[in-house]
């Protein structure tokens, strides 16, 4: 495309990719830190109960679906058999919890408050993960 004195049309940044505000880390291994950090930060008695779970950081989320854009920006994603739910059968894959950094930091307008988002993200992620839904997370204050 070209606009009307021959020069090239630049594209419309994807907003997933470049937001327009917020404290970004500027590099990811900095961002992977903060998530350590929160995972750290959990009780021991907790973390001995996570079994099987794979976390990792991505840039954004996938494409939103139809269905998904009225809930907004998807900060972190469960993916697995809550505990709650399994049988006694070993579970093949591991459970994954993936957090989105761009998103994340979308969120923040500081370090503390990127450390904040992380840390509630983290948290709700793996209360999906000991079968702990949506609703009650809400009545929590995880929400």
């Amino acid at each position: 495309m070209h606009d009307r004195h021959g020069r090239h049309r630049r594209r419309p940044v994807d907003p997933r990719r470049r937001p327009s505000d917020g404290w970004r880390t500027l590099r990811p291994g900095r961002f992977e830190r903060l998530v350590l950090a929160a995972i750290e930060s959990l009780p021991d008695e907790l973390l001995g109960y996570l079994d099987n779970v794979q976390i990792v950081v991505e840039d954004v989320p996938p494409a939103m679906v139809d269905g998904d854009a009225e809930e907004g920006v998807l900060l972190g994603l469960y993916e697995g058999v809550p505990r709650t739910e399994r049988g006694f059968d070993p579970v093949a894959l591991p459970d994954r919890i993936t957090l989105y950094r761009r998103p994340l930091e979308l969120r923040a307008r500081s370090k503390a408050e990127l450390e904040l988002v992380v840390q509630e993200t983290v948290v709700h992620e793996i209360a999906h993960h000991f079968g702990i839904d949506d609703d009650r997370l809400d009545e929590l204050g995880w929400g």
